[in-house]
């Protein structure tokens, strides 16, 4: 299975570099843009498929095998280390161009939409190349080499760097324009429903992910700075508290039933 979602992605990437889309894919192959989508989504492919669709790019499938393993040999960065993270926190314009490149920005939509130099630009990438985050290729273009797992680490410099950016400004929105949606629920779940809830969460980050790297090959007027925050907690609302009884008499209600 998960040779399967690497050959799939190494698709999806090559489809990219020749400039081409869904639609095309769908055209080539007489189905609709729709159907091309879940095969991608669902990766349903038969080797028949995965033909076509290699031969709508003139190549074979066995070139699409060795872009998988050239791809899994070069992206082996899953993390960074904390003293790593903390001098990206600790430069704000290296942490916006972090940002940027991990999200497919080249040098010059960089420069053009914030105030840093070119010059301090290039410096910013020669460190992110020395970190191993991107290989700074020729001409400055920039060639990713993390993992698909990748994340910055639990509680450390930069989620934490975000985080307080939530508490204080995410969440100040009304969220009542037509790109914004806030959903609140509340209930009481079983140890294995949270679980299972969870892995939904999981499996909806991955689908976030997925569509990121689809809109990648727009450009940058096409695309929007978008952020999910996605959280499950046990927690109960704290206006109650004045009426709620204290942990002891709980306890105490427990051990009579017993």
């Amino acid at each position: 299975m998960a040779q399967t979602q690497q050959l799939i992605d190494a698709l999806k990437r090559t489809l990219k570099a020749h400039g081409l889309t869904y639609a095309d894919v769908a055209k080539y192959l007489q189905l609709s843009e729709a159907n091309v989508k879940r095969l991608f989504a669902k990766r349903r492919f038969t080797l028949e498929r995965l033909d076509q669709v290699c031969q709508l790019m003139e190549m074979e499938i066995s070139d699409l095998v060795q872009d998988m393993s050239d791809w899994a040999g070069a992206a082996t960065i899953s993390g960074l280390s904390l003293e790593q993270e903390a001098e990206i926190a600790g430069n704000l314009e290296l942490l916006l161009v972090t940002v940027c490149v991990l999200n497919r920005w080249t040098l010059d939509e960089i420069v053009e939409r914030f105030r840093i130099s070119e010059h301090r630009c290039i410096q910013h990438l020669a460190k992110l190349d020395r970190l191993r985050l991107i290989e700074l290729l020729p001409k400055n273009r920039v060639k990713l080499l993390v993992a698909r797992n990748f994340k910055w680490q639990e509680n450390g410099p930069i989620q934490r760097f975000f985080q307080e950016k939530i508490e204080a400004e995410f969440f100040s929105s009304r969220f009542d324009h037509t790109d914004e949606r806030l959903i609140v629920v509340n209930g009481m779940l079983a140890e294995s429903s949270n679980r299972v809830f969870q892995r939904k969460m999981e499996h909806l980050a991955r689908e976030f992910d997925e569509l990121n790297d689809d809109d990648a090959k727009l450009s940058l007027d096409d695309r929007t700075g978008t952020t999910v925050v996605i959280a499950m907690r046990p927690w109960s609302y704290g206006l109650f508290d004045s009426l709620r009884k204290n942990e002891a008499s709980n306890t105490n209600r427990k051990n009579k039933k017993k």
